[in-house]
């Protein structure tokens, strides 16, 4: 479904500053797709994470059919060190709250915040001391 068609422009732009802000604080690559899947949303979020080639691995691909009421959180093998299952439950919860009260952006934006906010990496100091 084109983005024109489920969202309005502050939406979009409101969609666009959360994958923003989710990437600056955790470092890993967020992608949203919302529509009809092409067969089974689960093999249609492993389609499209495995089309992000080399960013793949640190890639969270959040794939949504509004019109089934359906989701799913694909991770990929680095992402999936800061983002567990419990995590993405989380994201998960925080989407389709928002999704049973009518606000699918709005899901979509606390959802990537949530996702975001529990892969955050821990800072590291490097003193640049040798032993």
């Amino acid at each position: 479904m084109p983005a024109g068609e489920a969202f309005s422009a502050g939406q979009v732009d409101a969609i666009e500053r959360a994958i923003s802000h989710a990437r600056a604080e955790s470092d890993l690559t967020y992608s949203v797709f919302v529509g009809a899947p092409d067969g089974d949303l689960r093999e249609q979020g492993r389609q499209l994470l495995g089309a992000l080639g080399g960013d793949a691995d640190h890639s969270v691909v959040v794939v949504i059919d509004p019109a089934h009421r359906r989701l799913e959180i694909l991770t990929g093998a680095t992402a999936a060190r800061y983002l567990d299952d419990r995590a993405t439950a989380l994201g998960a919860m925080s989407m389709t709250s928002s999704f049973a009260a009518g606000d699918l952006a709005g899901g979509i934006v606390a959802g990537l915040h949530t996702l975001s906010e529990h892969a955050r990496h821990p800072r590291t100091l490097h003193s640049g001391l040798a032993e």
